[in-house]
């Protein structure tokens, strides 16, 4: 089943019915078992019949933080290495690659984040941009996987190659990411087999796409998540986008205008549109 978000309506939509749910966002989705919840309570809800898919929503969070792991996949590290070469800091990248402790990093608070149809930015103060198509879990405050969206990353890649150590100003800005269309709560795990794709579309016209399994992430999701909560603890649960395999050649970079698409089986396309900042 999906779970939309717009302003203060949400819905759960199971077969293509849409029913309409007047519970906090937060108490809703921040609950372990929460397939076999929303099971149990869907038929006490109302039917809507005039709620459509194809529209724009905010992204599926409210309360929830937006975390970020990086380098989980081999092309993730090829590239790093690259971009920091020039700094002396390519070695870290295959050094995090290999290690038993994986990179997290705080992204965004849901307030900057952006939803499907919406806006995501690039730096004034960055040359070289690219969006980063990832799996992101939805994790509740017990620590467990209830769901999964699609996040759009967005990554200055020439603010982090400049020095590694610029990676909060790369990654964390207003409009630096998005999530959606909806959270996706299935009632088995994704399968490694699932694609995610993206395609960039500029003047109406495909300027790049390309698609990897989910199965070639190095770091699987309950790897990850129990590092984040470690010791860290989230009172309405929290996402974590979990690396991309996808990334553009050296000579792309973003443009104002660019219209970005990232495709998951299950979950459904999340549509962005650049614009700068």
């Amino acid at each position: 089943m999906k779970i939309y978000r717009l302003a203060n309506k949400s819905w759960i939509v199971q077969e293509g019915v849409a029913y309409q749910v007047e519970q906090d966002w937060d108490a809703l989705i921040n609950r372990p078992n929460l397939y076999r919840q929303l099971s149990s309570e869907i038929q006490q809800l109302k039917v809507d019949p005039d709620f459509r898919e194809q529209q724009s929503f905010d992204p599926p969070a409210l309360g929830q933080e937006l975390w970020a792991a990086g380098v989980t996949y081999l092309r993730s590290r090829e590239a790093r290495m690259a971009e920091a070469k020039d700094a002396g800091g390519g070695d870290f990248y295959n050094k995090v690659y290999h290690a038993d402790r994986p990179e997290l990093f705080f992204k965004s608070t849901a307030a900057r984040l952006s939803g499907h149809i919406g806006e995501v930015c690039i730096r004034r103060d960055s040359t070289w941009n690219v969006p980063e198509p990832e799996l992101t879990l939805f994790v509740c405050s017990a620590g467990s996987i209830e769901g999964y969206t699609i996040g759009n990353d967005m990554s200055s890649r020439s603010i982090e190659g400049e020095n590694p150590l610029y990676l909060p100003q790369a990654k964390s800005y207003d409009g630096s990411a998005a999530l959606g269309p909806c959270l996706w709560v299935p009632p088995a795990p994704i399968p490694e087999e699932t694609t995610i794709s993206l395609t960039i579309w500029r003047d109406g016209k495909t300027v790049f796409s390309d698609a990897i399994a989910l199965a070639r992430m190095k770091r699987k999701p309950p790897e990850l998540v129990d590092w984040l909560f470690r010791a860290l603890s989230f009172s309405a649960g929290c996402y974590l986008m979990t690396g991309t395999g996808i990334v553009p050649p050296d000579d792309f970079t973003l443009q104002v205008g660019d219209r970005v698409d990232i495709s998951i089986k299950g979950i459904g396309t999340l549509v962005n549109y650049v614009t700068l900042r």
